[in-house]
């Protein structure tokens, strides 16, 4: 058989474990080791798999991930989810569809400090469903503002996709969070114009509350400050040239811990929960990234994706015409896979397509997530929304993705106009010469 037709194979029998819910790491592994066997021989097969194990271990910039999810972690058990909720509402509580605004500022305060979509969506349901749906919001406008607002854990910088496709893409990951800050602040703008938006067409879906005076917005701003300065430690460490990404991390997951033990928010329980969930996602990445690199490697190997980017190059088509194709394929893939597994699967193939022609790896990556971001929350599916129905069971699936539609479609508008127009996301990189 031709090196191409093995790959081929390879990439069959990753897909056929993926359908019978082998584990998306163990399964690109063995795809790889069973591919790079039959290239070349099952002892240099298996020698891979170590090799590429201790690479990934090594990495000090994955040392990255663990400390970011420690630090989300204590900020979700530390009250910082709702002090950044409340610190929203005081401001922005008195407008029609303010609690559902103040939804989205929170989603993006918090997204500050834990980095992960999943998590934000989770801290958020149980902080403002419940405030929203006593004031008379609709369920549809209560949901789907959460749903939406929790994909800004995975764009707001720290997120743990950019340090991650940082890393397999061999890119700086300070330029990739300063990248990301321009679509980060247009998505919460969005969001917010899509509720008014919504509470215009229908003013019951969002009534308006009352206005906090200046003393109560100065009380929310002081019970919040553990979260301000949380992401001004992390944020400002890292975008003052103070402390690099890594030491920043690492300043923040211990600073996260001493706030929630100094605010009482902790316990042994807690404290052990927290070390061993971050310790099992860790570990899930890790495996995730060990199998990716086997698989990558003999992939490249086999010459299918060199012979992939050369037959998309002499097709006769515009080069974003081929880019909103990847765009359909990866809302797809966001909605059936975690962000992780619908990244990693698609980066041996798509990388070196993207390079081919001639687009720049900082702008794909903040496009990259922007759109797996958007299919965590595509129906029929959609991460967001399924964890959303698993924490409400009295709300319907059908008001959650009704409730997504008008984020959605700002979702695709925000897209678009990155896609036009790339220096949205590069012109702050360059600006602040970063390096690329």
């Amino acid at each position: 058989m031709s090196p191409e037709t093995i790959g081929l194979l390879g990439v069959a029998a990753l897909f056929l474990m993926i359908l019978t819910h082998v584990p998306i790491g163990i399964a690109m592994g063995v795809s790889g080791v069973l591919t790079f066997g039959l290239l070349r021989n099952w002892s240099a097969a298996f020698a891979i798999v170590g090799t590429e194990a201790s690479t990934v271990f090594a990495s000090l910039e994955l040392a990255i991930i663990p400390l970011f999810l420690i630090m989300g972690s204590f900020a979700a058990s530390g009250g910082m989810g709702r002090d950044i909720y409340r610190l929203a509402y005081a401001f922005l509580g008195h407008y029609r569809g303010g609690l559902a605004m103040a939804t989205i500022g929170g989603c993006a305060g918090f997204g500050a400090v834990c980095g992960s979509s999943i998590a934000t969506v989770s801290t958020m349901t149980q902080v403002s469903y419940g405030e929203m749906r006593q004031r008379g919001y609709a369920p549809t406008l209560s949901t789907g503002s959460i749903a939406a607002g929790g994909t800004l854990g995975i764009l707001v910088p720290p997120s743990v996709i950019i340090v991650l496709y940082a890393v397999l893409s061999e890119q700086f990951i300070l330029t990739l969070f300063t990248a990301a800050l321009v679509p980060a602040v247009l998505a919460v703008v969005g969001y917010m114009l899509s509720i008014w938006v919504v509470v215009s067409l229908n003013p019951d879906a969002g009534p308006a509350g009352e206005k906090s005076s200046w003393r109560e917005r100065a009380q929310a701003v002081r019970e919040s400050w553990a979260t301000i300065l949380l992401a001004a430690v992390v944020a400002g460490g890292i975008y003052s040239g103070l402390f690099t990404v890594t030491e920043s991390a690492s300043i923040g997951a211990i600073l996260a811990v001493v706030i929630a033990v100094v605010r009482g928010k902790t316990s042994w329980a807690v404290f052990w929960h927290n070390l061993y969930s971050t310790a099992a996602t860790s570990a899930m990445l890790y495996v995730i990234l060990i199998g990716a690199s086997v698989f990558s490697y003999a992939l490249t190997l086999s010459r299918l994706p060199s012979n992939m980017v050369a037959i998309v190059g002499n097709l006769d088509v515009p080069p974003l015409m081929i880019v909103a194709g990847l765009m359909v394929i990866y809302i797809i893939l966001g909605a059936l896979f975690d962000t992780v597994s619908a990244m990693v699967l698609t980066m041996p193939f798509v990388y070196p397509l993207i390079l081919n022609m001639g687009m720049d790896p900082i702008w794909w990556g903040i496009v990259m997530v922007m759109v797996i971001e958007i299919g965590m929350v595509t129906p029929p599916i959609g991460i967001n929304a399924l964890i959303m129905k698993s924490m409400l069971p009295q709300s319907s699936l059908r008001d959650i993705y009704v409730g997504i539609v008008p984020f959605l479609v700002s979702d695709l508008i925000r897209l678009t106009l990155v896609i036009l127009f790339p220096a949205l996301v590069l012109w702050l990189p360059t600006l602040l010469d970063l390096p690329r």
